[in-house]
């Protein structure tokens, strides 16, 4: 079966690391193909046999962007196996990116033409509102403080999955970097007893054991964590039974790496059943290569 996937979202937030990451595990990629090619590309790809495609797919496409979302559904009632993966960033980052990179965004010419002498903040806006209807239902990362190796691990764990039910994910932040952009639920573990404070336990993460033993002797921990899962396990059955793709629960702590990381962990045992399941930590700390 041909495997699909595509690859959208806000420029500068990574997609060029993400098509490059799909190219070098054995992906035919084309990017900025125009929504209208779409079709007959894949049809020409499963005659000549390949197996694994990636297309990048975003603002750069003039004119047919609308239609994506209606071409996108027409793929699945196909029986496609194809995943869609939208990156995001907030516009702080944005910004800085644009500001290291010295680069253009891809929208300024176009307004230019339109009569439009746009700022980069207002071409992101722009941007965003293009694209609004593709990132509310899609798989959204939010790539604001992910460094490059981070954000290949979670596309290689995204596009490996089995897309047979809805994708729940667990992720862990830290509220000093802000709310991720991607979460749908976002639960604060801030009033739980902070290992912090401790001078052998600050330099560890909430996964590492002498942290996960500390943190589990305390009953409120414990009811925190059975709390989320209950609500979770209430929940998720009505999540399933929507269109949606996807459902990422966040939790968050002051610095994201010992209190939400061991909760997260402890949420993802307990919905080690559901599949597929992923387990994300935005802290750099843990990130494995």
């Amino acid at each position: 079966m041909l495997n699909i996937v595509l690859i959208t979202g806000i420029s500068g937030s990574g997609k060029s690391v993400a098509l490059r990451l799909l190219e070098d595990t054995g992906y035919t990629c084309v990017d900025n193909l125009p929504v209208r090619f779409l079709h007959d590309f894949i049809a020409s790809t499963q005659e000549t046999g390949l197996e694994r495609v990636a297309v990048a797919i975003d603002v750069r496409t003039p004119g047919d962007l609308d239609e994506l979302p209606g071409v996108l559904t027409s793929l699945r009632a196909m029986g496609m196996a194809l995943h869609v993966i939208f990156l995001d960033a907030d516009d702080h980052t944005l910004m800085q990116r644009y500001s290291e990179s010295r680069r253009r965004h891809p929208l300024t010419d176009r307004l230019q033409h339109e009569g439009i002498n746009a700022s980069l903040q207002e071409c992101i806006t722009r941007e965003r509102d293009l694209l609004a209807p593709l990132r509310h239902q899609e798989h959204v990362i939010d790539t604001s403080d992910l460094t490059p190796g981070q954000l290949r691990s979670w596309v290689r764990d995204l596009i490996q999955t089995d897309r047979a039910s809805v994708i729940l994910t667990f992720e862990s932040f830290a509220y000093k970097r802000g709310v991720p952009h991607d979460a749908d639920l976002v639960f604060d573990v801030r009033c739980l007893p902070n290992p912090h404070y401790d001078p052998q336990l600050r330099p560890l993460t909430g996964r590492d054991a002498p942290v996960a033993a500390w943190l589990a002797q305390f009953g409120s921990v414990e009811a925190m964590i059975e709390d989320i899962a209950s609500f979770i396990r209430k929940w998720l059955p009505l999540y399933m039974q929507d269109t949606r793709n996807y459902l990422t629960v966040a939790i968050g702590c002051t610095g994201g790496q010992h209190r939400s990381v061991y909760v997260t962990e402890q949420l993802a045992l307990r919905f080690a059943d559901h599949s597929p399941l992923l387990v994300r930590h935005r802290n750099p700390l843990l990130h494995k290569p």
